[in-house]
């Protein structure tokens, strides 16, 4: 497999090339895929309007370059190891040519239920081998995928699907996780209700849980795919046709379908994926994400299919059956590259360490993180315990907006630098701004980080909006993308991400807007209005702290604050519930009524009296108030503890 960067120079020397010419640099990539026709035009763009074009007039199809083109010299290589929830129960293995005939078997199951091209097929599935056989049956005969992570609840999948107004959704009856059996397909016939769009319902049968089908809408997978052939032939694509619209926490409350399109997203994932993971064709590659994020479709989907490699994919969580699982997957499957999340470190590293340690993990090459900067102590048990210390990590920082992964360390190139991002990938062309939107030219600065020039795998619209796209994006600072993220670079020039700047937390390493859970919170029949915010959290890097104020003061508190955390996770999913509730007499408020989320920072991390300028508050006796209750509660908790 072709490495561009392998040392320091080679850094230098492609980041150089594609700064001084962007179009060129790209056009090159994109020489090594199977294309229909060439392009046109490598690249047309303007951030004012905005609009952003890669490879214009150029038709191809991903699934052609994810699959066909490795037939003849890759045809029996294995291209999915499937390792199920339960250590018992067999694995699967895939090979590409076995994949490529279950893919054309399903877009043929998908034409006969009248999808199309152009039409929006939604998947809201665990994570087994039909989910990725669901994507690329998609992308092969042209209908846009929008996968739905299987945690969230009926009505955050109804609202996606609305969105999108996909005719199709394909599920599964229910889903192992751990000890737990979820019945998936519950989930689905809750939100469907809602859901006019949908015209069929395609089941796999996972768990023994009953199958409700609704009679003319709902087919079994097994029974529909028993009447088709092993041939479906790529429809052609415009390289700026929509592949796939996956959701993203929106600080409005309403999650934002960000766009991705067929050339571009394929030509930046691959180019990534190669360069930072350096996984060889005789690697075993395991990116533990689930494909409901952006990390599943990027780099266990699209990104290591389009280079022909060998990847696991892991049904399961990191505890099950005990808190080795990870490590035993890694051993049983001699994997050489595993990419997590910080927060799986975290969690794993307050377990004892003999889980590890009975393991060899030998295998083990690079080791990566995705979803959130990794604090220094998680970074150092990692490189020590999981890579014996002979493991370069990266550390990487991208968004579901950039498609792949943007600034990283890069092997052979950076030095363990822990909690920092490093490098930005050729193609990325940092600039950090103050409030004002000034550049901050040289070294040791510190804010906002903007992106100054396209690259082809970013985003290219939100679905349906494209005004919220632009406001989002390019308004903030005119001529750049906002990336949304506060931003340091150092003496020696290299990058860290310093957290959210909007109304955004990260858990988990998975982007929530306050607003859609404060949406979720204020539905509830005794509640008046709420405030979300994030503080820090050992394992999940952030938890959510809810200041809600109640209609009148409840006769039974903690009652109330049960069934506000109850109702999140019913709207949103669990992974959305605030750690804390505290129930308040009013909210900190400018006259334009925006709250002050900095000033609930500080009471909540026990600030008494420096509060910076309040003059714009409505009310400023309610800080005061605020202090007093937050003592309250503070006692309150410590009493029960």
């Amino acid at each position: 497999m072709k490495f561009e960067i392998n040392s320091y120079q080679d850094y230098q020397k492609e980041y150089q090339k594609s700064v001084i010419n962007p179009e060129g640099f790209w056009a090159e990539k994109a020489n090594e895929f199977i294309w229909r026709k060439k392009w046109n035009n490598v690249l047309s763009w303007n951030f004012t309007e905005p609009t952003i074009k890669w490879f214009e007039g150029g038709k191809l199809n991903i699934t052609e370059n994810c699959l066909d083109r490795h037939l003849q010299e890759r045809g029996n290589k294995i291209a999915y190891i499937w390792e199920p929830n339960n250590p018992n129960e067999k694995n699967i293995k895939i090979t590409y040519f076995e994949l490529y005939t279950k893919v054309c078997r399903f877009a043929n199951v998908l034409k006969n239920n009248g999808i199309k091209k152009g039409d929006r097929v939604c998947m809201y599935m665990p994570m087994i081998p039909e989910l990725v056989v669901s994507m690329l049956a998609c992308a092969r005969i042209g209908a846009i995928h929008s996968v739905v992570y299987a945690g969230f609840s009926s009505d955050a999948l109804a609202n996606r699907i609305q969105d999108t107004q996909s005719k199709l959704l394909i599920t599964s009856n229910g889903a192992y996780r751990g000890t737990k059996q979820i019945k998936i397909k519950t989930i689905v016939d809750e939100a469907l209700k809602k859901c006019e769009s949908i015209k069929k319902v395609i089941v796999v049968k996972r768990t023994d849980e009953n199958i409700s089908m609704l009679t003319g809408r709902d087919v079994l997978w097994k029974d529909e795919e028993a009447n088709v052939g092993d041939t479906c032939n790529a429809v052609e694509m415009d390289a700026e046709d929509i592949l796939f619209v996956l959701y993203t926490s929106g600080s409005t409350g309403k999650p934002k379908g960000i766009v991705h399109t067929c050339a571009g997203y394929m030509v930046y994932v691959d180019y990534t994926f190669r360069n930072i993971f350096h996984c060889s064709q005789q690697d075993v590659y395991w990116c533990s994400a689930d494909i409901g994020w952006i990390t599943g479709h990027s780099y266990l989907v699209y990104g290591p299919l389009l280079s022909g490699v060998t990847s696991v994919m892991f049904e399961g969580i990191p505890t099950y059956p005990d808190a080795g699982r990870y490590w035993e997957v890694i051993d049983k499957h001699n994997v050489n590259i595993f990419y997590t999340s910080p927060t799986a470190i975290r969690a794993l590293m307050t377990y004892d360490i003999d889980f590890v340690d009975k393991h060899q993990l030998t295998s083990l090459k690079l080791l990566g993180t995705v979803g959130e900067p990794i604090n220094e102590s998680a970074w150092k048990w990692y490189y020590k315990h999981i890579g014996k210390e002979k493991c370069f990590i990266v550390d990487t920082w991208w968004q579901t907006e950039t498609g792949g992964i943007a600034i990283s360390p890069l092997l052979n190139v950076s030095y363990p630098k822990p909690g920092y991002a490093m490098h930005p990938l050729p193609g990325i062309q940092p600039t950090i701004v103050d409030g004002t939107g000034k550049k901050l030219i040289g070294n040791e600065v510190q804010g906002q980080l903007c992106i100054k020039f396209p690259w082809p795998g970013m985003l290219r619209t939100i679905y349906n909006n494209p005004e919220r796209y632009k406001q989002t994006y390019f308004t903030d600072f005119p001529g750049f993308y906002f990336t949304g993220d506060g931003c340091k670079r150092d003496k020696n020039g290299d990058y860290r991400i310093t957290g959210r700047v909007d109304d955004l937390i990260k858990i988990s390493g998975h982007l929530l807007g306050t607003a859609e859970i404060e949406n979720a919170i204020n539905s509830h029949h005794k509640v008046v209005e709420s405030a979300v915010i994030g503080y820090p959290h050992p394992i999940k890097g952030n938890a959510i702290c809810a200041f809600v104020v109640p209609f009148k003061t409840s006769e039974n508190p903690e009652q109330l604050k049960l069934e506000i955390i109850e109702q999140v996770s019913h709207l949103i999913g669990p992974i959305a519930k605030p750690d804390k509730v505290q129930l308040i007499t009013e909210l900190p408020k400018t006259r334009s009524g925006k709250i002050m989320r900095r000033i609930l920072q500080k009471i909540l991390g026990g600030e008494t009296t420096h509060f910076g300028d309040t003059s714009t508050l409505i009310n400023p006796k309610v800080i005061e108030t605020l202090v007093k209750e937050n003592i309250k509660e503070f006692q309150l908790n410590n009493n029960q503890h």
